[in-house]
């Protein structure tokens, strides 16, 4: 199970605000049955099989450019960890614990 965050940000659209291209891609992930996916006010976090994010991450990158951007810059950091099985919430929690 791997967990990804990712930022997808369209350039040259003329306006700076983002929120409705962060809207847009996001209608692909409440579709999306395969990942669990938690909106950040920074990126999104998804977790699931990592060709199944992957793939995901591929029809959110297009996105922008239907909806007339010209340029997009799209950041994906991956922790594919293997040892056991992780989980966002788990993530967090390990974390909250320690504070």
């Amino acid at each position: 199970m791997a967990i990804v965050e990712t930022s997808i940000v369209p350039l040259g659209t003329g306006d700076t605000s983002l929120s409705a291209y962060v809207a847009a891609c996001h209608r692909i992930l409440q579709e999306e049955t395969r990942v669990k996916f938690q909106l950040t006010a920074m990126g999104t976090i998804i977790e699931g099989d990592l060709d199944v994010i992957l793939e995901v991450i591929r029809r959110m990158h297009e996105v922008p450019f239907e909806a007339g951007a010209l340029r997009v810059s799209t950041m994906i950091k991956i922790d594919d960890r293997r040892d056991r099985a992780a989980s966002i919430d788990g993530k967090t929690q390990a974390v909250l614990e320690k504070l």
